[in-house]
């Protein structure tokens, strides 16, 4: 059985600079398909060259192009003028990270904007270009739900990382979101996602490691998906083939979106 990383930073130097054994580790277990999201500018080439890894017999790697709220204060108009620069570029690639942070570093109600105001851009761009989004939700689903409706947004992606509730998740499915479960289920502590694998159906969420973070004291890896798939098949009393088999067919539907360039004649 196969398993795809839906979230793994395979640019950031802790993966990148062992990366071949890195893959190597996770085919032993399973995870031959990884989604590679870029956080801000800085960080775009370094994602997009990850696209040299792929063959034409074999897409292992898949990419998203986007600025994470925690860099949105700082996201400025030629910003977004070279992300849809680059998404006319790589028709395949995704946008992501993006979402809202309401949270970490405590966020002003300026910076809230700023990253509201960096959101809905993202996702319009997304709309027009016909890609799926990632989004990084923490302590925003309203919010979140509010900008998806104000700006028609309906190419759908992965809310990734929840941490929620099972209410907070059945938001984000209405949104047209996948419920990204990762490494957080490790932890026997996180009891509202627990719950939310046990209550939702497989054809609702996909897998994720967000490595090489997410893992308290040491560096994570995308090998880990199988660990996440075997705490979830107990959690869902759903066998580990099946939840392999559901998450996979999630993400190949993704990813058919954006098997060609958009087209807006």
């Amino acid at each position: 059985m196969n398993f795809t990383d839906s979230h793994c930073h395979l640019a950031d130097p802790a993966l990148r600079d062992r990366l071949p054994d890195v893959l190597a580790q996770a085919a032993e277990q399973g995870v031959t398909r990884f989604i590679v999201p870029a956080t801000q500018r800085s960080d775009w080439a370094d994602v997009v060259q990850l696209l040299a890894m792929n063959t034409p017999s074999e897409q292992r790697v898949h990419i998203a192009l986007g600025i994470h709220p925690w860099f949105a204060e700082n996201a400025e108009s030629q910003d977004f003028a070279e992300l849809e620069r680059l998404l006319q570029r790589y028709p395949q690639a995704w946008v992501g990270e993006t979402g809202l942070d309401f949270l970490v570093n405590r966020p002003s109600e300026t910076q809230k904007q700023q990253q509201i105001e960096a959101f809905c851009r993202q996702l319009e761009l997304a709309q027009k270009w016909q890609r799926p989004v990632i989004v990084h939700n923490v302590k925003a689903t309203a919010a979140i739900a509010e900008v998806v409706k104000q700006t028609g947004f309906t190419q759908g992606g992965i809310a990734h990382a929840f941490s929620g509730s099972v209410e907070e998740a059945q938001i984000l499915l209405r949104c047209g979101f996948k419920i990204g479960i990762g490494s957080l289920l490790l932890n026997p502590n996180a009891k509202k996602v627990r719950q939310v694998v046990a209550k939702l159906a497989w054809q609702d969420m996909v897998l994720e490691t967000d490595s090489p973070f997410m893992l308290h004291n040491q560096t994570n890896t995308p090998a880990n998906v199988r660990r996440i798939a075997e705490i979830a098949a107990q959690l869902s009393g759903v066998d580990l083939a099946e939840i392999a088999c559901k998450t996979e067919e999630n993400i190949s539907k993704l990813l058919k979106q954006t098997a060609k360039p958009a087209d807006l004649t």
